[in-house]
C-alpha cells in the first residue's frame, strides 16, 4: 500500500474517532433536562441558594417558541450558546469535503484528480485557510452576544444575592424564623407585592412536598425504582432518567444515592400555564453519591463516608387534581 493511501486510510480513522466522540459528548451535553413549559429556554431568576444561572435545558421535547425581542435576556441567552458555522451546514458541508477527498485518495483519485501527494498538502492546507477565516468571521459576530449575556447574567446574579430572598423552603437552618404556615403565606405576599416571581400562591404544603420529592426520588432511582419514579416525575423526565439508568446498567454499575439532606432553597419562580401550575425551586442538598460496581459492589467513584454537596433547580408540574411532579432538573454551578 502506497505512503498516500496508509495516509489516507489514518485520516479516515480519526475522522470516525472524532465523529463518535463529539456524538457522546452532544448526548450529554449541557446540565439539564426535562421542560418548564413556555419557560423551558429562559433563564429562572437567581436567587441566594443559587446565585448564579443554571444550566441550560439541552435535553428536551418541548419545541422552540417564536423568538423574542433582540433586547430580552432570553434572547440574548440563546444568541450566546447558538451552534456554530462549524456545528451546523458549514461543518457538515467541509467535513462531507474532507470525507470525500479522503474517500477519493483510497480510490487512487486523489483529492482533486492525479496531482499527487504535494497536492494533497496544498489542498489541505486551503482547507486549513478556509477553516480559519470562517472561524474568525463567524466567531467575530457571536462575541458581542455572548459578552451581552455574560454582562445580563452577572447584573442578576448580582441583584439576586442582594434582594430579600422571595420564598424559603422551611427546615433549612431556622427556616422562616420559626413562623407557621400563615406566616409563610404572608411572606410570600410580601414577595409578590415587591414583584417577584410567585404568580400562583405557594404555600407551606407545597414546600413541604418538594423537599418530600427531592427525598424520595433520590431514593427511587438509586433502587431503581421505575414504578416510584412514574409517579413523582412525568413522562419526559422519567424517559431520561430512565435511560440514565439502562446506561448505568449496561456499563455494569449502580448509583448508590442516601442520606439526602435539604441544606437551603429558595423559590425562584412559580406560574400557571395552559390549566396547569409551575414552581421552579433551588436547592441545595447533602447526600452520599457513590457509583458501584454492580457484580462486586466496590465503589467505582464518590466517596462512600464524605457526603457531598449539590445546588440544582427543579422545576415542578401540578395539573388539576393531581400531585406535585418533577418536570425538570438543572445543575447550578457554584
Amino acid at each position: 500500500m502506497s505512503m498516500r493511501r496508509i495516509l489516507a486510510v489514518a485520516m479516515v480513522g480519526l475522522v470516525a474517532i472524532l465523529t463518535v466522540v463529539d456524538v457522546a459528548e452532544a448526548r450529554r451535553a449541557g446540565g439539564g433536562f426535562g421542560s418548564r413549559g413556555t419557560r423551558t429556554f429562559s433563564t429562572a431568576p437567581v436567587t441566594r441558594t443559587a446565585p448564579t444561572p443554571a444550566a441550560p435545558i439541552e435535553r428536551t421535547m418541548t419545541p422552540r417558541q417564536n423568538v423574542p425581542s433582540a433586547t430580552s435576556p432570553a434572547t440574548q441567552n440563546r444568541t450566546a450558546n447558538r451552534p456554530g458555522f462549524f456545528n451546523s451546514f458549514g461543518g457538515s458541508m467541509l467535513g462531507g469535503l474532507l470525507m470525500g477527498g479522503l474517500f477519493g485518495m483510497l480510490l487512487g483519485h486523489g483529492f482533486g484528480g492525479g496531482i499527487g501527494f504535494l497536492g494533497l498538502l496544498l489542498q489541505l492546507g486551503l482547507i486549513f485557510l478556509v477553516v480559519t477565516f470562517a472561524m474568525r468571521f463567524f466567531g467575530r459576530g457571536q462575541r458581542p452576544a455572548y459578552a451581552a449575556s455574560t454582562q445580563s447574567a452577572q447584573s442578576s446574579a448580582s441583584a439576586g444575592a442582594g434582594a430579600p430572598s422571595s420564598f424559603r423552603i422551611p427546615r433549612i437552618s431556622e427556616g422562616l424564623g420559626g413562623l407557621g404556615a400563615s406566616g409563610a403565606s404572608a411572606t410570600a405576599s410580601a414577595a409578590t407585592a415587591r414583584g417577584q416571581t410567585d404568580e400562583i400562591g405557594i404555600e407551606q404544603p407545597d414546600l413541604d412536598r418538594f423537599e418530600a420529592i427531592l427525598k424520595e426520588l433520590q431514593a427511587a432511582y438509586a433502587a431503581e425504582d421505575y414504578a416510584a419514579l412514574r409517579r413523582l416525575t412525568t413522562p419526559e423526565a422519567m424517559s431520561y432518567l430512565a435511560e440514565e439508568l439502562g446506561e448505568n446498567a449496561t456499563k455494569g454499575v449502580k448509583n448508590e444515592v442516601r442520606d439526602v439532606h435539604l441544606v437551603q432553597g429558595d423559590l425562584a419562580e412559580a406560574w400557571s400555564e395552559s390549566g396547569a401550575s409551575y414552581a421552579t425551586v433551588a436547592m441545595r442538598y447533602e447526600s452520599i453519591d457513590v457509583m458501584r460496581d454492580r457484580a462486586t459492589g466496590h465503589v467505582v467513584s464518590g466517596d462512600a463516608e464524605r457526603p457531598t454537596e449539590a445546588v440544582e433547580l427543579w422545576t415542578f408540574l401540578r395539573k388539576p387534581g393531581s400531585d406535585w411532579q418533577v418536570s425538570a432538573i438543572q445543575s447550578v454551578e457554584e
